[in-house]
């Protein structure tokens, strides 16, 4: 009998590194073209490498944008399925990270090092990665936010079934839906006796309120000085005041300020007011880390623009676009998850969060904390 298997098992075949990696593929998948013209360019083989480790890492941030958006589909979506979705959250993260250090190998090569190859290299752009522009659908980059390219859809530039296949992505479902839908189950909005919106929306007006008084009271304050900030405490309490009044907010979505529903806005406030409380923290660093996912991206796409702006200048790229000024355009208009980064203005101090019931607290809180708290115990 076989060690660690049945009768008549037959041993798995001895793996070997090479071919388990398919290197005989990986390795001859650099063919530059300055090569194969007889005008060899050295620098075109770090281009091709980079650019590849590119495509590998977007299909492992697919790999775990997928993992995230099966864990989310649920309709009770347990604290284990959060923990897993923020570990692949977290993985993407780092490999955001090696992108934008990758970015700095490749700055290695010098503009002259670049013409050698570059009129070889047209119309390939690297614009018409599939892969990229899966990962932003599959992030929940709406069609309509996207920048046009030259006053046409962003996937006219590809072959026909890259065009099938990303219009397919487009209608596949989305982490925002998901985490949207989500956020709408989020039951502690209104439980029993607690209204967590009347109850903020009390503690709102007696934080600014008692910012009114002090600066009317300031007397280091010039009469200018006072209007100034009380026109700013004005402008603030504007932008609270969407909060309180779903059809102002609904208005605000409607002019592309706001993009999650109502509902989800407001379950994503109480999350991060109420971080702290135990069952909380998961949701909490769910959410952080779709922000650092969005802020890595446009770390990423700025720091692309700027090595494009250093390696051509003023020239148009070669897949037509307008270079560098296009794709500081896209560092922006591109993010999907605004929402969670507004949340910061709606943030109040910990010392003026209106006190949950006792009800609410032993639902948020470990049930073996709370027995061990009604046995006496630390």
């Amino acid at each position: 009998m076989p060690p660690n298997g049945s009768p008549g098992e037959v041993p798995p075949a001895p793996v070997y590194y090479s071919d388990y990696l398919r290197l005989d593929k990986l390795l001859s998948a650099q063919e530059p073209m300055s090569d194969k013209l007889g005008k060899k360019a050295h620098d075109e083989m770090l281009f091709i490498i980079v650019h590849q480790v590119h495509e590998l890492w977007f299909k492992q941030i697919l790999h775990e944008l997928d993992a995230v958006v099966d864990n989310f589909r649920a309709e009770t979506v347990d604290e284990r399925s959060i923990g897993k979705s923020v570990a692949s959250l977290r993985r993407i993260i780092e490999i955001q990270r090696s992108l934008i250090d990758t970015l700095r190998i490749l700055e290695t090569m010098t503009s002259l090092d670049f013409l050698d190859f570059r009129d070889l290299l047209s119309p390939a752009s690297g614009f018409q990665s599939v892969q990229f522009r899966v990962v932003e659908n599959r992030l929940g980059l709406a069609s309509d936010q996207r920048l046009r390219f030259d006053g046409a859809k962003y996937y006219s530039r590809f072959q026909p079934k890259d065009r099938e296949a990303l219009i397919a992505s487009e209608e596949e479902e989305s982490l925002f839906d998901a985490v949207e839908r989500w956020l709408e189950r989020t039951p502690f909005l209104k439980y029993e006796r607690f209204d967590f919106l009347l109850a903020y929306h009390h503690a709102v007006d007696r934080m600014l309120a008692r910012d009114e008084e002090i600066i009317r009271s300031n007397p280091m304050l010039t009469p200018e000085e006072k209007e100034k900030e009380l026109d700013h405490l004005e402008g603030t309490r504007r932008e609270f005041a969407i909060l309180f009044d779903e059809e102002a907010y609904e208005a605000a979505r409607k002019e592309g300020k706001k993009r999650f529903s109502y509902r989800a806005m407001l379950a994503a406030l109480l999350i991060n007011l109420y971080r702290d409380e135990p069952i909380l923290h998961e949701p909490f660093r769910f959410l952080e880390s779709l922000i650092d996912i969005d802020e890595n991206f446009t770390e990423w796409r700025h720091r692309h623009a700027i090595m494009v702006h250093r390696m051509i200048g003023a020239k148009i790229g070669t897949g037509g676009s307008s270079g560098h000024h296009y794709l500081h355009k896209l560092v922006e208009a591109h993010k999907v998850f605004t929402d969670l980064f507004d949340l910061s203005t709606y943030l109040i101090p910990r010392s003026e969060l209106p006190e949950l019931p006792p009800e609410i607290v032993r639902e948020l809180g470990f049930a073996y904390s709370l027995r061990q708290e009604g046995n006496g115990h630390a």
